[in-house]
């Protein structure tokens, strides 16, 4: 018979957290037939995997050469049998009674293709867990441009270590772009959404903030701040695509991840540069975010005024001249060309 729940632990140089992550998932109060537990080593070079075997043959550990966590979700697929599949990093770890609450959520809510929930933000340095919760229970999907905009404010909630889905979701988002070195968990959160989500309130793991972590780039270090940037932006470029083929609405789209994507867009290029095509087209995309049925006059500003300047100015000056304008609100426009809500 197959498990019930797949957990699934990525890790790469995870030697001073991974038997915290494993041990969480093998201790969970839950019979243990019915789950599996597998992590995927994306070529480490640490003692990880060494630590990985003494679990054995409760934990399964599949090794690769490194390719980031894309790769390392697309290799491991193949070896999760459970129907539902519970995510985390090697890095962080689930809370006691973690699977038997998402299991409950699954059994009570049948229209959700996932299950997240509220988790504590662990920094190592100092010791500090903050409780990161959303105030209630909420189904969350991204069916009409109202609820896709409620469920983008939500996005935080369904971080890795917090996310659980169906097989389904999995089996409609893998193959990840192998791209995606990290990040590569937010296609499947918004593969999730799409097709929905049901997010707890309670939290039931937690999320290890050191330094690390991909994401926590000391901003002195440009090159890596660079490639932070950059990994997000890829992020929404991949993400585009698979909701496309999902089936979401354009007006679901504009109303939900562009404007994200709009701000990674423009600091990316106020502070690194890039072309001028670009500068063009994370406005345009703006611009189609934020206004549903501009007049004809605004859309003569944007595309005379804006584009001009866009193909005049490199993205650096462009956007520094941007950010004054702003500051000195220069323009304000009636009612009737506001953005729409």
């Amino acid at each position: 018979m197959k498990p019930l729940i797949s957990v699934l632990i990525d890790t790469y140089n995870h030697e001073r957290y991974i038997e915290q992550a494993v041990l969480s998932a093998v201790e969970q109060d839950f019979p243990e037939d019915d789950y599996q537990i597998v992590v995927v080593d994306d070529g480490s070079t640490d003692r990880t995997p060494e630590i990985v075997r003494k679990f054995a043959p409760r934990v399964r550990l599949l090794q690769k050469k490194n390719g980031g966590q894309a790769s390392a979700f697309n290799a491991a697929f193949p070896e999760l049998h459970g129907q539902i599949i519970a995510l985390l990093d090697g890095d962080d770890w689930f809370a006691p009674g973690k699977l038997a609450a998402v299991a409950n959520a699954f059994d009570e809510h049948p229209e959700a293709a996932a299950v997240s929930h509220g988790y504590f933000e662990f920094h190592h340095e100092t010791g500090e867990a903050k409780l990161r919760a959303p105030e209630r229970p909420e189904f969350i999907s991204l069916s009409t441009a109202e609820s896709a905009r409620r469920a983008a404010s939500l996005w935080p909630f369904l971080v890795i270590g917090a996310l659980t889905v169906r097989r389904e979701v999995l089996q409609r988002v893998i193959p990840i772009s192998e791209a995606l070195a990290f990040c590569a968990d937010a296609p499947i959160a918004w593969g999730a959404m799409a097709l929905g989500t049901f997010l707890l309130s309670e939290p039931y793991c937690y999320y290890r903030h050191h330094s690390a972590n991909l994401h926590a780039v000391n901003q002195a270090n440009r090159e890596k701040v660079r490639r932070r940037m950059e990994m997000n932006e890829r992020m929404f470029v991949e993400i585009e695509p698979l909701l496309i083929r999902m089936g979401i609405s354009r007006e679901a789209m504009l109303a939900s991840f562009y404007p994200q994507w709009v701000l990674v867009s423009r600091s990316r290029l106020h502070y690194f540069g890039g072309s001028r095509l670009e500068t063009l087209q994370t406005e345009m995309r703006s611009f189609r975010a934020a206004y549903t049925n501009p007049s004809l006059s605004y859309r003569l500003f944007k595309y005379l005024i804006t584009g001009t300047a866009g193909c005049i100015l490199s993205p650096r000056q462009f956007y520094t001249l941007w950010n004054w304008y702003g500051q000195h609100d220069i323009a304000r426009f009636p009612v009737s060309l506001r953005k729409s809500s």
